[in-house]
């Protein structure tokens, strides 16, 4: 991941305060997806230190443009759990 696309922003984003806890975050997240094993939020959070609430909006950073576009995969588990996964790119 380029360290030049991590571009956070939101109503309580404060660069100085905020920049470096996420872009930990997102890196330690998108490192561990770099499996292609399938990850609930709190199998991601155990791994990573990241409040479930949190690796949940790293995911959907991921999905964005500007985070790298990456192919994350959804499959519904039952009662509203879910497992995700990264799809890699194949050139």
């Amino acid at each position: 991941m380029i360290q030049e696309l991590l571009k956070f922003d939101g109503n309580d984003y404060v660069h100085e305060r905020d920049s470096a806890r996420l872009t930990g975050q997102i890196q330690r997240i998108y490192s561990e997806l770099q499996s292609g094993a399938w990850f609930t939020l709190r199998d991601l959070a155990a791994k990573t230190g990241a409040p479930e609430a949190s690796v949940s909006a790293q995911l959907r950073n991921l999905r964005k443009e500007r985070f790298g576009n990456h192919n994350i995969e959804k499959m519904h588990l039952g009662n509203g759990l879910y497992t995700y996964r990264l799809i890699k790119e194949t050139l």
